[in-house]
């Protein structure tokens, strides 16, 4: 099993900045490609970024060159930096973790209000 917990959510105004980590516990040793997705209201849940265990890193197209996304492994921990936020933005986020085996798990999100 892996726990995942968000914290760093809240509201900012539009042009602000937040980061958002993500510490991981359990069987995190197996734990290969983490990532962070959003979900707005009525909208699907999509992929914002995502980190392999070799440190390559993939974007949403609506957030390249705002967002960044990075890992600590020696803490367990992924953070994602969001910049020059947008209302636009404002969504709940996930953070998610897949194993190598396959497994995914997510943790149980965190607030971002973007306001205008």
């Amino acid at each position: 099993q892996v726990q995942l917990v968000e914290s760093g959510g809240g509201l900012v105004q539009a042009g602000g900045s937040l980061r958002l980590s993500c510490k991981a516990s359990g069987n995190t040793f197996s734990i290969s490609t983490q990532g962070w997705y959003r979900q707005a209201p009525g909208k699907q849940r999509e992929l914002v970024a995502g980190i392999s265990s070799g440190g390559n890193t993939n974007y949403a197209d609506s957030v390249k060159g705002r967002f960044t996304i990075s890992r600590d492994n020696a803490k367990n921990t992924v953070y994602l930096q969001m910049n020059s936020l947008k209302p636009e933005d404002t969504a709940v986020y996930y953070c998610n973790a897949e194993r190598t085996d396959g497994r995914s798990y997510w943790g149980q999100g965190t607030q971002v209000t973007v306001s205008s």
